[in-house]
């Protein structure tokens, strides 16, 4: 029997989600509020982290410079305000965490790109909701 915990955490699992590895560039589309209104934004970099990969805490940190500043952002990708992750481009790394990244620019800062599908990657599959069994009774007409 499943424990409480587990159970609420299996609600508030996303039916699918891209599979996102290290050295993988990605487009992150996330709900920003501002009072009442709310936006999407896009935070484009390189996933330079992923951590719990299964289950409803699976995170990635996600690494862009701007204006010459590295920027860092942790999402939670099973979040409800993580929109969409799109993966745009795949690197070949042998390690989890690429903290070395922080310290290289230019063109030691490139990585080895490897080919993939992205159409493949990228889509999900949509989620089916079960209808409500209707029962229907079908009468034969009398003679």
């Amino acid at each position: 029997m499943e424990s409480i915990i587990e159970q609420i955490n299996k609600k508030h699992l996303k039916h699918a989600v891209v599979d996102v590895k290290s050295g993988d560039n990605v487009k992150v589309y996330q709900k920003i509020k501002e009072g009442s209104k709310e936006r999407i934004q896009v935070f484009q970099g390189l996933v330079i982290k992923t951590s719990r990969s299964t289950g409803h805490l699976s995170r990635i940190t996600v690494r862009r410079i701007a204006s010459g500043i590295g920027v860092e952002k942790s999402f939670l990708i099973h979040s409800p305000l993580v929109t969409k992750v799109e993966v745009t481009k795949r690197s070949k790394v042998r390690r989890n965490y690429l903290s070395y990244m922080r310290s290289r620019t230019g063109k030691s800062a490139r990585l080895s790109g490897r080919d993939f599908n992205r159409s493949d990657v990228n889509d999900l599959p949509v989620e089916v909701k079960p209808e409500p069994a209707i029962t229907e009774t079908t009468e034969t007409p009398q003679e």
